[in-house]
């Protein structure tokens, strides 16, 4: 959901950024990558600090893209290497949340972590297989931008819990929602 609306918004500025920046977009992917997990590892020993990485790393995740595509360098190994690297990413800052929560003394805020890491992996599950039977699927609330910042705005603030019970709740109403789209376009 913000992806189409902040991208817009933010494409001719981080384009002309990105036509400076004379780097292998899979580096920027891979960088990214590290920080977050970077990241998941410092969220239990250091909420405010973890949430500082996660925003540190959605730098890299939102600037790998569009240094392929504004200097021609984008590749579908690209896009998939992105789209594989996030999955693990998202994995890693949840079960960083779970342990967190499980050194809290928060078996709740633990099983809540796990729980919305499987609305996380499937709203990517339910769009790739759509797209694998010839059907776009960018519907949905909670894409990952939207988890980025929820995740970074709940670490810097300290809200982790309630954030992390908005997370569940629409990481599985968008899953819900893609497998309403899906079937109402296949009808």
């Amino acid at each position: 959901m913000l992806s189409g609306y902040l991208g817009h918004f933010l494409d001719r500025p981080l384009s002309s950024l990105a036509r400076r920046i004379n780097v292998d977009p899979n580096a920027l992917t891979i960088t990214g990558f590290i920080v977050t997990t970077v990241a998941a590892i410092t969220i239990p020993l250091d909420l405010f600090l973890g949430g500082l990485l996660i925003l540190f790393g959605g730098v890299f995740d939102m600037l790998d893209g569009i240094v392929a595509r504004v200097n021609g360098r984008d590749t579908k190994f690209g896009a998939f290497l992105d789209s594989v690297l996030d999955r693990y990413s998202d994995a890693f800052l949840f079960l960083g949340f779970s342990w967190y929560f499980y050194k809290a003394d928060s078996p709740e805020g633990a099983v809540l972590s796990l729980a919305t890491m499987v609305g996380a992996l499937l709203i990517s599950y339910t769009r790739a297989r759509a797209e694998g039977l010839g059907k776009d699927c960018h519907v949905g609330l909670m894409e990952r931008p939207e988890r980025i910042i929820l995740m970074a705005l709940g670490s810097l603030t300290g809200w982790i819990l309630p954030v992390m019970w908005i997370m569940l709740v629409l990481t599985h109403a968008t899953v819900l929602q893609r497998i309403y789209y899906v079937w109402k376009v296949m009808r």
